[in-house]
């Protein structure tokens, strides 16, 4: 397949782009900048000069493409990534109507359900341009009945491996900040977590073989709780363990406090059984302890 792909520098998007082309597809990437079209013109994909805000460029790369996987964001968490990704979602989707072409998109698990797994039939409750992520979630799905073979990639908020920029790096940013490894309260709050290049492999597999309308789940561990993050944060950096109250998550995390104490977790029982997806990278605690994330001096 030829295969469109926002976000194709980013830490998935630059897996992906090396699972799509080391199974034989074809790889165009959005790309920002000249240094990250020559990078992905280096692994032997085709760069598509764009961002999320030209309209023009994403209709042409998905009017080109036999697929389309979607995988950036702006990342501020605010009402301007929530407009910005409805409208390039709603342009990527116009050029797919009636083509029943496969359309991944990202999302998380946050928001979703309270005490317990997410599974893949809980519906995102964000409907609409004004909801987060502007409801783009349940815009693809929509358009599953005008042909397009649309489909929900749901990630972990860990996917993790060496150079992951995300919500553990800042964990462990934090623990370097404050000489003190810290986790909220009790540490019983419950992440999932996936590595790299599972998430990646999952991706190709539902643009290959998922059917119209699915949600699937990039998650290999259920749950690790962030009491054991954290412990795996101190022993990689020589640190000590200790809870923090959540009065102060924010003074001692940063931004990423408003998070530590959310459960984040899912089951992906149904996605392994549709796709015959076992992952097989390590697991977020033997990344930590391997030093993904720094090592004691």
């Amino acid at each position: 397949m030829r295969v469109f792909v926002t976000g194709a520098t980013g830490w998935i998007g630059s897996a992906t782009v090396d699972e799509l082309l080391a199974t034989g597809h074809q790889v165009t990437g959005l790309a920002r900048s000249d240094e990250s079209a020559a990078a992905l013109e280096r692994k032997g994909a085709s760069a598509l000069r764009g961002d999320l805000d030209d309209l023009d460029a994403l209709k042409r790369g998905a009017t080109g493409s036999d697929a389309v996987v979607y995988l950036a964001n702006k990342h501020d968490f605010g009402p301007e990534s929530d407009r910005a990704e409805r409208a390039a979602v709603e342009a990527i989707l116009g050029e797919l109507v009636g083509t029943a072409k496969p359309f991944a998109l990202a999302n998380g698990l946050s928001g979703l359900v309270r005490g317990r797994a997410v599974v893949e039939t809980d519906a995102s409750p964000e409907v609409g341009p004004h909801a987060d992520r502007g409801g783009s979630e349940n815009l693809a799905l929509d358009h599953v009945e005008r042909g397009v073979r649309s489909m929900i990639v749901r990630f972990a908020p860990s996917v993790h491996g060496v150079g992951d920029w995300g919500f553990v790096k800042f964990v462990a940013d934090a623990a370097r900040r404050r000489g003190v490894s810290g986790y909220l309260g009790d540490g019983s709050t419950q992440w999932s977590a996936v590595h790299r290049s599972d998430a990646a492999r999952l991706i190709r597999l539902g643009l290959e073989r998922a059917p119209a309308g699915v949600r699937l789940h990039a998650v290999a561990e259920e749950s690790v709780s962030t009491r054991e993050i954290a412990e795996a944060v101190g022993r990689a950096l020589g640190l000590p363990v200790s809870s923090i109250a959540t009065a102060e998550a924010d003074e001692h995390f940063g931004f990423i406090g408003g998070f530590y104490g959310l459960d984040m977790y899912a089951s992906s029982a149904r996605t392994r059984e549709l796709l015959d997806w076992t992952p097989t990278g390590p697991t977020l605690i033997e990344d930590i302890l391997s030093g993904a994330y720094g090592v004691a001096e």
